[in-house]
């Protein structure tokens, strides 16, 4: 199967809200929805897709895409050291959009799903007519790209109840190297390393 990998744009938002929303689940989603509904998690991503500033940007994310430019896949990934000043954006558009009423303390004292010693891959979908194609594999290997130009270890969270995710991360070089909190839930945090910081 061809393909080709790509930066997104602004107009793929609505794409890659999908694709973010595939990545962590109903569960969570309904978390963060609270009071509101689906379409408003949905449209809090999209905004989020469209600016330059927040750790789900278009700046952050690649798309893979067939022959005919249909869409197969996306990852968002991004320096883990700048979650802490990205994930600022998250926080405005969910008051914005979801209503979310939170200090400026509780903002800072929210738990960060990666760290400064990584580059972390935050968010893996791919379309459901094009998986089992080794279209996933080919954007963490992007993405690994990415991480060697940063020179750093590509990492990701995998949650317990997810063991196809993790085979699928293991069989790719991924190992895991502890355990780190999301929405709440504790996950296995998993390196791989790039090829720069091999060398270092």
């Amino acid at each position: 199967m061809e393909y080709k990998i790509i930066d997104a744009l602004p107009e793929n938002a609505d794409l890659v809200a999908w694709g973010i929303m595939e990545a962590v689940g109903e569960e969570i989603i309904a978390s963060l929805a609270g009071e509101k509904s689906r379409e408003d998690v949905a449209e809090l991503f999209a905004r989020l897709v469209r600016r330059e500033d927040s750790q789900y940007s278009y700046l952050n994310t690649r798309i893979a895409v067939d022959s005919k430019g249909n869409p197969m896949g996306i990852c968002v990934s991004y320096s883990g050291k700048d979650l802490k000043s990205l994930r600022r954006a998250f926080f405005e558009e969910a008051r914005r959009t979801l209503g979310w009423q939170l200090s400026e303390e509780e903002i800072d004292s929210f738990p960060a799903e990666t760290c400064d010693e990584e580059f972390y891959l935050d968010s893996l979908a791919v379309v459901s007519g094009f998986r089992g194609h080794g279209v996933g594999s080919a954007l963490i290997s992007d993405t690994k790209s990415k991480a060697s130009q940063a020179g750093l270890p590509l990492g990701l969270l995998v949650a317990d109840d997810n063991p196809a995710a993790r085979q699928l991360y293991e069989s790719l070089g991924f190992r895991p190297v502890g355990r780190r909190p999301f929405a709440g839930e504790e996950m296995t945090n998993m390196r791989i390393l790039s090829d720069a910081s091999a060398n270092h």
